[in-house]
């Protein structure tokens, strides 16, 4: 088993990541829920794993190109979750991630929408939380 397998997963799951995300990232096995996917899709930002995200992002609103960023990743949040259940259609996951970016210390709040298209969750959109960015 490599180092990576037996680490904890980057989702904040307190799994490891062969036992969580990992088989959603690498192998492509379907997430059963909309929070399941959003976890893996912040996982494969951490890895720097693009096809991932791409085969998650429902074409309809894919970018021509998906990019990971010039971050590092530090830590997931999940705030709220809204149906994206098993036998739900659509879902909404509302997280905060943090990240170290050029200009420091951030943080990124975001209410993702998914979708299931063809019995696979699909991320949709990310849209600004219902009270608007935080204020310091």
């Amino acid at each position: 088993m490599e180092a990576a397998e037996l680490s904890g997963c980057p989702c904040g799951s307190q799994r490891c990541l062969d036992a969580c995300c990992g088989p959603l990232v690498e192998d492509g096995v379907p997430a059963a829920t909309a929070e399941q996917l959003m976890r893996s899709r912040y996982t494969a930002f951490v890895l720097g794993r693009r096809d991932h995200l791409w085969r998650t992002w429902h074409p309809r609103t894919r970018p021509d190109q998906v990019e990971v960023g010039d971050v590092h990743w530090t830590g997931l949040s999940i705030l709220d979750v809204v149906a994206g259940g098993a036998a739900d259609q659509t879902g909404t996951v509302e997280f905060e991630a943090h990240y170290v970016g050029p200009d420091g210390l951030a943080v990124m709040r975001e209410r993702s929408v998914f979708e299931r298209r063809g019995g696979r969750w699909t991320y949709i959109e990310g849209t600004e939380p219902v009270g608007g960015p935080e204020q310091s």
